[in-house]
């Protein structure tokens, strides 16, 4: 998504950034790992496939998706490759007049899993599909394994929708109420979103 293409969304623990080229041989080489593929529902993409994703995420208007970068690692060096931990993403669509987005997030380092950074990355996601792209349901779709995943989503407010046994997933929801909203708002209020004067690569 080009709107988001110089966004940086500061949080206490993660920085949100945009997917760029240079994230993806990194990104590449996590996705060749088994258990991410069965975690996402993804199919192994050769490199060049995935620099290729890699554009049509950024062409595409109705995907929005960041890196997620370990804040503290960041900020010891600077370097984004050596401070990614896993990305977020939205894929948006329009339904009854109302947008709403698929989100998920990912963290692939197994090193700061369990350390709150998922969460934090998904809620300052939320927040921004919320405030920034006028985001007005929230659908998560999880691995039934996944027990860690979909536990975390119930504590942001999701409600099971449906489950199906031949998919082996589960759907839940979020609606964007001005309660859920206010709720969000207190969870994230110490933010900061920064629109970098950089090329996009």
């Amino acid at each position: 998504m080009k709107k988001n293409c110089r966004t940086r969304i500061i949080g206490r623990a993660v920085i949100l950034v945009p997917y760029r080229k240079i994230h993806v041989p990194k990104y590449h080489r996590w996705m060749q790992s088994t258990e991410l593929q069965e975690l996402t529902a993804s199919e192994p993409l050769t490199e060049e496939e995935e620099f290729e994703m890699q554009q049509t995420w950024f062409a595409d208007e109705n995907k929005c998706t960041f890196i997620v970068l370990d804040r503290k690692i960041y900020e010891e060096g600077s370097n984004e490759v050596d401070a990614m931990i896993g990305d977020t993403n939205l894929y948006l669509v329009e339904e009854d007049g109302t947008l709403t987005a698929e989100t998920g997030v990912m963290i692939a380092e197994e090193s700061v899993r369990g350390m709150g950074r998922g969460r934090e990355a998904m809620l300052l996601m939320l927040s921004y599909g919320a405030t920034c792209l006028s985001v007005k349901k929230y659908i998560a779709k999880i691995s039934t394994s996944n027990e860690i995943s979909i536990n975390m989503f119930k504590k942001l407010g999701f409600e099971v929708e449906s489950e199906s046994s031949i998919f082996k997933e589960v759907t839940l929801s979020v609606e964007v109420s001005q309660k859920w909203l206010s709720w969000l708002d207190n969870q994230t209020c110490h933010r900061q979103i920064q629109e970098e004067d950089v090329g996009f690569s």
